[in-house]
């Protein structure tokens, strides 16, 4: 059996041809809802990143109330792989809610995540972590170069970020570009509240308000081979909206 730091999975690529790793520890967090099409292909991914870039790892799966079967294709996947680890919600309960549950989750000292959708190649993240201006204790955030996104969901995108900026000050070029690594002591210390798609602008304003460096770096992003996608629904704005706007008052009266 594979111990806790992934030590026991066996990546198909040889050793002898991976790099160096650049991490001591690193947890891979993996927010998912009904991708069963898309979260075996991720899940071994992100275990061929890990282990090409962290001495010690594990990948957080949550599956927030999938009804497609997500869940299990993740439980076959992690038998007999401690480095694998599941963390079901037996409801929906919105995006923030599953990167919060994966933060929790999450032993190692830094911690990365991704959508389980499939639209990050994570062989980039090796690259991500080189990126210029990264040093210990950085928040480092991708932004999609180019956005392979229908034209609707582009422009949302723009706007958001222009709305998180102004409200937050944030200062980033994509908030919720879903390829981030934070230091896990940033998360412990933050008492995180939001629910849904405002919970990127809000690690990152914690980020701002604690004195947290961030840096940016370019990912590639691809179009969404199989399941949908539900950040242009009504209601996903609108919850969005009101978190961002409950962060303004917080921050207000802070």
């Amino acid at each position: 059996m594979a111990d806790p730091g992934g030590v026991g999975y066996q990546p198909a690529v040889p050793a002898s041809s991976r790099c160096a790793p650049v991490l001591g520890e690193l947890s891979i967090v993996l927010p998912c809802h009904d991708e069963a099409e898309n979260v075996e292909t991720v899940v071994r991914a992100a275990c061929e990143a890990a282990s090409a870039v962290a001495s010690r790892w594990e990948v957080v799966v949550v599956d927030d109330g999938s009804a497609d079967g997500t869940g299990d294709r993740v439980r076959a996947l992690a038998t007999g792989q401690d480095a694998i680890r599941l963390v079901r919600h037996d409801r929906n309960q919105g995006y923030g809610a599953a990167l919060k549950s994966g933060f929790r989750e999450a032993r190692y000292d830094h911690v990365f995540y991704t959508d389980g959708d499939g639209q990050f190649d994570l062989g980039q993240l090796a690259r991500f972590l080189g990126a210029p201006g990264r040093r210990p204790g950085t928040v480092l955030a991708g932004y999609r170069h180019p956005r392979r996104d229908s034209l609707i969901r582009s422009l949302n995108g723009r706007s958001w970020t222009a709305l998180a900026n102004a409200t937050l000050g944030l200062g980033v070029r994509d908030v919720n570009c879903a390829f981030k690594l934070f230091p896990r002591e940033l998360l412990a210390a933050t008492p995180l509240s939001s629910r849904g798609a405002a919970i990127d602008a809000e690690i990152l304003a914690e980020a701002r308000w604690r004195g947290y460096p961030i840096a940016e770096a370019p990912v590639e992003h691809r179009p969404r081979r199989h399941g949908r996608q539900s950040g242009a629904r009504p209601a996903v704005i609108a919850r969005a909206l009101f978190e961002l706007w409950e962060l303004r008052q917080r921050r207000a009266r802070a």
